[in-house]
């Protein structure tokens, strides 16, 4: 499915359409993959999945933490585990700081900016979402619609 975001409203209305789509997994975290350049849109479009998931905090990018977690008002995911990758060197980055454990929880929706950099860690996504910048108001983005489990 492709979208053409010409607005943080629509990025949002995205998210939410996904939100709804998608199922929690029974035995791991939920895993959500960002692919783009830089500016494409991926952080916006997990702030927008943190306000369908009842968070109030401001979500900011990870890029120097690479991970942050937030607590949500949400029934089916109980956390939103935000991890940017981009500074990661492999997937023995991502292991030395938990990722095991992190993907060990049923009740977190996982959503990972950069995977390409630790591919060799990383289970399939349940979905993947892929961000082209277009021009400065204007993204692309595409994914499968095969969301749920």
């Amino acid at each position: 499915m492709q979208l053409i975001s010409r607005s943080p409203a629509d990025t949002s209305a995205l998210a939410g359409q996904i939100i709804t789509l998608l199922k929690p997994n029974e035995v791991k975290a939920t895993v959500l993959f960002l692919t783009g350049d830089l500016g494409t849109g991926k952080t916006t479009f997990t702030q927008s999945l943190a306000k369908e998931l009842g968070i109030d905090l401001p979500v900011t990018s990870p890029t120097f933490v690479i991970q942050k977690t937030y607590e949500t008002g949400h029934t089916d995911w109980q956390k939103l585990m935000h991890i940017d990758c981009y500074r990661l060197e492999g997937g023995a980055d991502l292991a030395k700081l938990g990722f095991s454990e992190w993907l060990a929880s049923p009740e977190t929706l996982m959503v990972l900016e950069w995977p390409e950099r630790v591919t060799d860690i990383l289970p399939p996504p349940d979905l993947e979402l892929r961000f082209k910048f277009i021009d400065n108001q204007t993204r692309e983005i595409n994914y499968d619609q095969k969301v749920g489990h």
